[in-house]
Formats: C-alpha cells, structure tokens, sequence
C-alpha cells in the first residue's frame, strides 16, 4: 500500500492546526480500490501514530465524515464529504464556463477533453469528456487522479510554479518516485520549457495514449491544466501538429468567457 503524496504545508507551520490537518490526512487516504479502510491502512497512508489516528477517526465519525463499520472495524467516507464536493463543483465559475466548449469539442474532434488541477503530487480531473472505441461521449466521474510527473497535466501544471515551489515539489516528486527519477526529472524540465515556448506539451505516459496539456489560469481562480488526450499510435510530433493549435484556441475561448462572465 502506497504512502499517501502529500504537499509540503504553503503556510508556516506555527499557522496551521495539526489536529485539523492530520483529520484531513484522514480523509485524503482514500481513493480508488481503496473505499473502506481500517486503522492500520491509515498508519501506513497518513504515517501517523496508531494512537492518532484511532482519535482522529473517532471525532470525524462524530461529526458524520467518516462511517464505522462495526462488523469489519473500518471506516468509509461519511455523506457530508459529496456535499462538499458538490459544492464545490456546482460553485466553480471556471467548470461551469469550460464543461460546454469542452464538450463541443470532445463532441467535434471525438477525443478527450479534461481540465484538472493539482493536489499534492497529483494532478485531479475536475470535469473530463471522453469518447469509448464506440465513439460515444462520456463523462468520466471527477476526482480521479493521476501522477504529477508522469502526464502532461502534471506538466503543464509545474511550468506555472515559481523556482522555489518547482525545487520543493520536485524534491517531494523525487522521495516518492522510483529509480528512474533522473530520466522522469529530464522529461519534466523538457516539458516545462515545451510550455513555456510553445504553451503546451505533451507526453504518453500509458500505452498507445498521447495527450497534451496547456496551463489554463485566471485571475482570482486556482490554475488548472485543461487537456486533450486520443488512443493512437501516431508519434507525439504528428499528434502535436494535429491538436496543439486546437488545444490553445479552446484555452482562449474558456479565457474570453470567463473574462466575459466576470465583467457581467
């Protein structure tokens, strides 16, 4: 079982609340295959005390977060966290604008269009139109994550940090990474400066998928990374000339919109 990728704190540490940050810890060590966890699955996700997590667990059923099962002594993931999430999907000014051009296009061009964001070492589908071999469109459910190292978001996102943000996550990229963090480090800086040139990049990072990815950011607004991604076996080059200028005027268009929104 992994250990949970984490971001170091963005505040100093005398700011934060260790009880609150740990419970979130908490509630952040589940995820896909992993919807039911015991105490000891949260020590070695959150590297917490056993004592620790045995109070924290506690308090956040209390507070309706999390759910005991008593017949398998685990807890799963309370109501109160969809409502959460759910506010804050139905709240973003930015899905609401992106979800119908990327559709249109997804619609258009029959291959993938998502927008995600960071957490921690990962990168999260916020909203994600995709085309099956049958060429129907789907909406993938947000919240899955992917690597940041390894895609084109993950990327792309990195491209818009300051030097000291890039070393520090960089730094967290490599503790967890494998033996072949110099050869990912090299394609990350690659990309970095693919973006910073041309506005995009690209990367395949599962078989026979090419995707690429451009910063998408607006005043006031967390940055996401909005992407394009097809099953092909067409090299990177050929696929970049195909998609990279549609990728931007798509950006562009989400930009203008918001700007028009924000001017409303």
């Amino acid at each position: 079982m992994k250990m949970l990728r984490k971001a170091p704190p963005k505040t100093s540490a005398a700011v934060l609340n260790r009880s609150l940050e740990r419970g979130l810890l908490l509630l952040r060590a589940f995820g896909p295959g992993a919807d039911v966890l015991g105490n000891g699955d949260f020590v070695e996700r959150t590297g917490l005390p056993k004592a620790t997590v045995s109070r924290l667990a506690r308090t956040l059923v209390e507070c309706g977060f999390l759910e005991h099962d008593v017949i398998r002594q685990a807890y799963r993931l309370g109501v109160p966290v969809l409502s959460v999430a759910h506010a804050m999907r139905t709240g973003s000014k930015i899905l609401q604008t992106a979800a119908p051009l990327m559709r249109e296009v997804a619609q258009k061009r029959l291959i993938n269009v998502g927008v995600a964001a960071a957490d921690g070492d990962d990168m999260v589908y916020l909203e994600s139109f995709r085309f099956n071999q049958r060429s129907s469109l789907r909406t993938v459910v947000s919240g899955q994550r992917v690597p940041m190292e390894l895609t084109a978001l993950g990327r792309a996102h990195l491209s818009t940090l300051s030097g000291e943000e890039r070393a520090a996550r960089l730094a967290s990229l490599e503790h967890g990474s494998t033996r072949h963090w110099k050869l990912i480090k090299a394609q990350v800086m690659e990309a970095i400066d693919h973006v910073h040139r041309l506005g995009y990049c690209v990367a395949a990072w599962q078989p026979e998928v090419v995707a690429l990815a451009t910063p998408l950011t607006i005043a006031g607004h967390q940055p996401v990374v909005l992407n394009f991604s097809v099953r092909t076996t067409d090299a990177l080059r050929e696929v970049s000339a195909n998609l990279s200028k549609p990728l931007l005027q798509l950006r562009e268009a989400i930009v203008k919109a918001m700007a028009a929104l924000e001017h409303d």
